[in-house]
């Protein structure tokens, strides 16, 4: 199967970009009230909410929040997003559930820097081999999961259950969709922004409130010579594109253990 991760925007509060309009406005007009909630429009959405964002009022992207199913990376990859502490996570249970490998493709995640080599994949593709092969001789000898996991490599494939509100999902975007992200990661998120984007509800909020990469936010690369070549035309093109609702262009660039 090779390094597959599949992410899906699984649900996220009923009418957001109204929530945070209506938010907005209780804030700025005394004259609102609670139930005008109900009377919110797409064209109060749009009159306000970008006006409001542009003035860097952003505390009101807190009232919307996403959940997100990630299957297929690594927990050297979960293990780096649950850094992001404003949010909220449930993962695949090494203690309850069993591993029941197949192949080691289907179990772990193997970097592209170590597939071009072919010595070197022969010699990662053995190990994995026997670690898996230990875990099994383990669990038959009695040792319960929660104890053999221990032998697993980080680079085994989880599944993991993300919810962040707008605020959160726009720094976790300014950090994670930068090309100097881990690879594994940075396709994580790009994929998140995706799912966002293929939905034509919550679509405009990726413009209106700059959800993006760090150079997309600022308008300038805070990376400075740090910034790897033709990063930020590569960026810009991606998100742009996104915006306007075009897909398939890759995720955030090349990864760097391919160059």
């Amino acid at each position: 199967m090779g390094n597959r991760i599949k992410v899906r925007l699984v649900n996220y509060t009923k009418r957001p970009l109204e929530t945070v309009t209506w938010a907005a406005l209780i804030s700025y007009w005394d004259g609102w009230e609670s139930e005008a909630f109900e009377r919110m429009t797409e064209n109060d959405v749009e009159r306000h909410l970008p006006r409001v964002l542009g003035y860097g009022h952003e505390s009101i992207l807190e009232h919307a929040v996403l959940t997100f199913s990630i299957e297929g990376c690594s927990r050297t990859c979960s293990h780096q997003l649950v850094r992001h502490r404003l949010a909220s996570y449930t993962q695949q249970s090494q203690r309850y559930i069993k591993l029941n490998p197949e192949d080691v493709e289907d179990t772990f995640v193997i970097p592209e820097s170590v597939r071009e080599r072919p010595e070197l994949y022969k010699k990662w593709r053995k190990l994995m081999r026997e670690a898996i092969e230990l875990y099994e001789e383990s669990y038959k000898a009695g040792v319960h999961q929660e104890d053999a996991r221990f032998i697993l490599p980080q680079a085994v494939k989880t599944k993991i259950v993300v919810t962040m509100n707008l605020r959160e999902l726009k720094h976790f975007f300014g950090l994670r969709l930068c090309e100097r992200t881990q690879w594994e990661l940075r396709e994580v998120a790009w994929k998140m922004l995706e799912e966002i984007a293929r939905n034509e509800e919550l679509r405009p909020i990726i413009k209106w409130a700059r959800l993006g990469p760090r150079c997309i936010q600022l308008g300038y690369c805070p990376e400075r010579e740090l910034m790897p070549p033709g990063c930020w035309k590569r960026t810009k093109e991606k998100w742009q594109g996104l915006v306007s609702g075009e897909f398939g262009r890759g995720h955030g660039g090349k990864n760097p253990s391919e160059s």
